[in-house]
């Protein structure tokens, strides 16, 4: 991790400083998605059956988890797990809750009444990945907006473990957001499926949901397909912008890069300060850190994107991070609400020292699925935009009620 100046630093500097990995491969991303989405479309369960095998290593006989699968993974969770998913779902349930828009009638001039009437999109599908580390979090970030929606076919892909099935706290975690069916499968291979359909997969109106370079091409290649499916946002892969001063602790600002960092080859971390003190120390922080994580292949790639950019003054951070747009932006400031004002573009955003990335990424009761590389200039976080549709009853059997579900 290099530290820049950014006063010194042309214009094409500066570009090259707030340089996306993933735009760099999206070409690549696009041609391979491209090829997987025709593929698919073609040959339905049985391409996602040899993708499977290809990508994840096991050759299902089936796609679908079933109940026996559903209640096995119960039992392979701690009580402590399980409330700490109760405990993330509630707060994330509370927090979405709180955005649904009621229907709209405003009377313009006498005699003529306009009206907004909501409805739920009828059949979405939601993409977990599950590739170097489960997500369980994802489940609750993208069911519980669909639940609260009233979305009538909530669908779920996720790809399976080596055994052939799907990380316990997983499956757990879609039973208690309402989510039964789960299909096996993972990358752009389940992003064609639920867009066109395949024998066992239904075709979806909307697709939401983080993933990797392919997967976020995917997205963009069925969205804009009249035949395929809407998708929510390019989510994906993970990045972080730190903006900091000289109050901050250097050792939060490293732990706040690397738990980026390492998610993906291609996530990206960057801080921006106006303390040339705090930026060594920072990157001493990182080198200490690091060597005491387990992901550290996955941060020996990361880690050549990521930068640290000194600026003359706070003003210039703050015109850099705007530019920049981050995914997830934390002000690690004096007094960081007061600059709050100043920030025009970002997913989400984190004040003070005492409000880590990650507690966002789990169980806040904010979406952890935000716009990347730069779509924070016209798109906001969370897929709670599925519909505005006052929340039906979550005690009635009949309504959907997730604490009634069962899986087939």
């Amino acid at each position: 991790m290099r530290i820049l100046d950014w006063y010194s630093l042309d214009k094409s500097g500066r570009r090259a400083a707030l340089a996306r990995p993933f735009l760099q491969s999206r070409a690549e991303a696009a041609r391979v998605g491209a090829g997987v989405i025709e593929r698919v479309r073609r040959e339905g369960d049985a391409a996602l059956l040899d993708y499977t095998e290809t990508f994840d290593g096991v050759r299902l006989e089936n796609l679908r988890a079933y109940r026996k699968e559903f209640d096995e993974a119960r039992k392979e969770l701690t009580t402590e797990q399980f409330q700490a998913l109760k405990r993330a779902i509630g707060n994330v349930e509370r927090f979405h809750e709180a955005q649904l828009r009621q229907p709209l009638t405003v009377v313009t001039e006498p005699g003529v009444r306009c009206e907004q009437i909501l409805r739920p999109i009828s059949a979405v599908g939601l993409y977990v990945p599950a590739g170097s580390a489960p997500l369980p979090s994802a489940v609750i970030m993208l069911a519980i907006p669909a639940l609260l929606a009233g979305c009538s076919q909530r669908i779920l892909c996720t790809p399976p473990r080596a055994d052939g099935t799907v990380h316990p706290a997983i499956l757990v975690a879609a039973q208690q957001c309402g989510i039964d069916t789960v299909y096996k499968v993972g990358g752009a291979q389940a992003i064609a499926a639920m867009a066109y359909g395949t024998e066992t997969i239904p075709q979806v109106d909307k697709i939401f949901g983080p993933g990797n370079a392919w997967v976020t091409a995917a997205k963009g290649l069925v969205s804009a397909d009249a035949a395929g499916a809407a998708c929510d946002l390019p989510a994906g892969p993970s990045e972080v912008l730190v903006l900091a001063d000289n109050s901050a602790r250097a050792e939060f600002v490293a732990a706040d890069l690397l738990a980026q960092a390492e998610h993906d080859p291609l996530a990206q971390a960057i801080l921006v300060t106006d303390s040339g003190v705090l930026a060594q120390q920072v990157l001493n922080e990182i080198e200490t850190q690091r060597v005491q994580l387990s992901r550290t292949a996955i941060l020996d790639e990361s880690l050549q994107s990521c930068r640290c950019i000194l600026a003359p003054d706070l003003d210039t951070a703050m015109r850099i991070a705007n530019d920049y747009a981050p995914e997830h932006l934390i002000l690690q400031l004096r007094e960081p609400r007061r600059w709050l004002a100043h920030i025009r573009n970002a997913g989400s955003i984190f004040l003070g020292p005492w409000s880590p990335e990650p507690l966002g990424d789990y169980c806040s009761g904010t979406n952890h699925v935000l716009p990347t590389y730069g779509h924070a200039r016209a798109l906001s976080g969370g897929p709670w935009r599925i519909s505005s549709r006052p929340s039906p009853c979550r005690k009635s059997p009949q309504r959907g009620c997730r604490h009634s579900v069962r899986p087939p």
